[in-house]
């Protein structure tokens, strides 16, 4: 069937762009010919910002895009933008914070009124199409804005200047004097303490997780309390972090049937999940499961590293081996129908074993939620063998039989949509995210496929000048990559060098690093823009600090250059990132949660670093033991000592089976020469 209207988006990549083409709003995709058009027309430029797998995005193009009336007035009165914030995080962060500033809230999808010269003066998020929620109605919105601009202008012209003041000025920090640290960085094991108490404080010590729902991973904050129960043998810090992976898993948030986790929970009990599943959020689950896992050696923490894994091998990789960023919350137009069963279905498909399954997952005829059911596990299978008295194997095996079944029942439903692009950001965290879960399973096929997904995004992505690109769709990429593309992927090639002892991916990292220092530094500060400085189509070059659901840029840039720093002996590097670190410490100590990345940092330089360096003709195979133990503050070089790109591996011994080097506190111990005596001494 011919659509009625096709826009200009019909000719974008982006699954979301894609989706609103055929809308009758005259949509343009963020560029100069839309630009121009506002600057020439005179009109304010109405830009609409959601992604794929975003829910309300759906509901508002169903209720105010698609309707013709609607769209009338949206063509007559504004110059129209659809922007994947996926695509454009840059221009996403600026308009969100202008929004967030207007209404002191903000969220997707995110409609803002522009003046021609694109400097925001009005928005909000969802607006429905009639009054409703306490909202007014989208036309309501439309008219208004329309008659303040023909009878108001000057007014809202001054507003919009405002309004980009206060961004500027709010982007702004580090720049006072009294940020120098002429007396050098300080952080001590109490100030670390603090940040632990004051995480603890907002923790469900019932259901895990911080703070109360919506609830969200907070990956960053639990590999924070893992790596303090490392330092400090803090109980109450592992038995959080633990508490919280464990509902998690547990949870309705986890796919017990096909892998993977959802984007955040709806309620406290992690039972009811947004059901989009996004490659960033599985990525950072592996990589915190894979330190509990080292800490543990618990293995459901193994089996669902593995259980994601395969998740996003099936479901999220393309052909030419790059992974796609989303699966959508809703199919057939009914968010989480793809994932629920009624009670009904599950007696018919299980048979004689659907009264255990459904006991084990909490399935009952009512349903447990909107009059369906999610699976959701509330005591453990032994527990539950021994209340029935069944042996406990045997137990399991019903399980299995029967997720094995549902599972393939689910494969014959309609599937959610599938956000195909793929982002440099979004892989390089799951490339990162397989090199830990290879160090702490010791699995080859994880190493394979870390070293096959680098060499996708080294093809496909890399440019000929040191620079990369964003996103990549159908043999096209495209969009330069933003400060959080470059940082993730420099910390990806860290870890990927650890576990094959290649020193080809340190010496990549750090030419993007010399990369990033020049194109994206504001020299005043020490912190990097979050555009490159060619740039040209953004009103404020922002700088991004907080870990939110993917880490800051400038967090992860901060770890990298002390990472990096001992490496090849470059001082400058560590004392840039102190310098960084020591602006936000006041933050940090009060709301780590916010800023959980930069948290871990300190808690890297306060605890000392390890220096490891491992030699001899067996280092390969005494490697994946050492990466098995739990050191998440060690720098760790292996195989090839004479390039002399690498102080640490200098004029080490390779005339033996293997030799273990340690250095720390600018104190190195003698070789040892088996793993036993070296792990007696790390």
């Amino acid at each position: 069937m011919n659509p009625t209207h096709t826009n200009r988006l019909i000719d974008e990549t982006s699954p979301y762009l894609l989706q609103h083409a055929h809308n009758p709003v005259d949509w343009y995709p963020w560029g100069e010919e839309a630009l121009s058009r506002a600057i020439k027309e005179d009109k304010p430029i109405l830009v609409s910002i959601g992604y794929a797998a975003c829910h309300w995005c759906h509901v508002m193009e169903r209720e105010s895009f698609e309707d013709a009336a609607t769209a009338a007035m949206m063509n007559e009165y504004f110059i129209n933008i659809k922007i994947d914030r996926e695509e454009r995080p840059d221009l996403d962060h600026i308009y969100m914070d202008a929004v967030q500033s207007i209404t002191g809230s903000g969220g997707w999808p995110l409609n803002v009124f522009l003046t021609p010269e694109t400097k925001p003066f009005y928005g909000g998020t969802y607006f429905p199409p009639v009054r409703a929620y306490n909202r007014a109605s989208w036309k309501e919105i439309l008219e208004g804005i329309h008659k303040a601009y023909q009878e108001k202008k000057q007014e809202i012209l001054s507003q919009a200047e405002n309004l980009t003041e206060h961004l500027q000025t709010a982007n702004s920090f580090g720049n006072s004097g009294s940020q120098k640290f002429e007396n050098g960085f300080n952080i001590t094991s109490e100030q670390l303490e603090t940040i632990t108490q004051n995480l603890l404080q907002t923790a469900d010590t019932t259901w895990g997780g911080f703070g109360r729902a919506p609830k969200f991973p907070q990956t960053f904050s639990i590999q924070f309390l893992l790596r303090q129960y490392h330092f400090t043998k803090n109980e109450a810090a592992l038995k959080q972090a633990l508490l919280s992976i464990d509902k998690m898993i547990d949870g309705g948030i986890h796919d017990h049937l096909g892998g993977g986790f959802s984007r955040y929970s709806t309620d406290n009990e992690w039972l009811a999940p947004h059901f989009e599943k996004m490659l960033y959020d599985n990525a950072l689950l592996i990589s915190v499961m894979a330190e509990a896992y080292q800490i543990t050696s618990n293995p459901r923490y193994a089996t669902t590293i593995k259980d994601c894994i395969a998740f996003i091998e099936r479901e999220l990789t393309s052909a030419e081996g790059g992974l796609y960023s989303a699966l959508d919350a809703d199919s057939e137009g009914v968010e989480g129908k793809f994932y629920t069963w009624s009670y009904e279905e599950i007696q018919e498909l299980l048979k004689e074993d659907a009264a255990l399954f459904c006991t084990y997952y909490q399935v009952s005829e009512g349903g447990n939620w909107e009059h369906t059911n999610i699976l959701w596990v509330r005591s453990t299978v032994a527990d539950l063998a021994n209340h029935h008295q069944l042996d406990t194997d045997s137990f399991k095996d019903l399980l299995d039989r029967s997720k094995k079944t549902l599972f393939e029942a689910r494969s014959k439903r309609i599937r959610p949509a599938l956000d195909d692009k793929i982002l440099l950001g979004w892989n390089a965290l799951m490339n990162t995210a397989y090199s830990k879960a290879f160090a702490a399973l010791g699995l080859n096929e994880i190493k394979e496929l870390a070293m096959n997904h680098m060499a996708f995004m080294e093809q496909k992505f890399q440019q000929a000048d040191g620079s990369w690109w964003h996103t990549y769709k159908a043999g096209i990429a495209k969009q330069p990559a933003f400060l959080d593309d470059y940082a993730y992927l420099i910390q990806a090639l860290i870890h990927l060098q650890e576990i094959t002892g290649n020193g080809d991916y340190l010496l990549k990292a750090k030419a993007i690093t010399e990369w990033v220092l020049l194109h994206f530094s504001e020299a005043e500060t020490g912190f990097f823009y979050f555009t490159h400085d060619e740039q040209r189509d953004v009103i404020v070059r922002k700088k991004e600090v907080y870990d939110g659901a993917t880490p800051s840029g400038n967090a992860v840039m901060a770890a990298n250059l002390c990472y990096l720093a001992k490496v090849f002996d470059r001082r400058e590097w560590e004392d840039r990132a102190i310098q960084m670190i020591g602006t936000l410490q006041e933050s940090i100590l009060k709301y780590p949660g916010s800023f959980g990345i930069w948290a871990s940092i300190l808690q890297f330089l306060n605890y000392g670093v390890l220096e490891i360096a491992i030699t001899g003709w067996e280092c390969d195979k005494n490697l994946t033991e050492v990466l098995k133990q739990y050191l998440p503050n060690k720098i760790i070089q292996s195989g090839e000592t004479n390039s002399g790109n690498f102080p640490l591996l200098k004029g080490r011994e390779t005339d033996v089976p293997v030799a273990f080097y340690i250095c720390k506190n600018y104190t190195c111990l003698r070789p040892f020469y088996n793993i036993v005596n070296f792990l007696a001494n790390v």
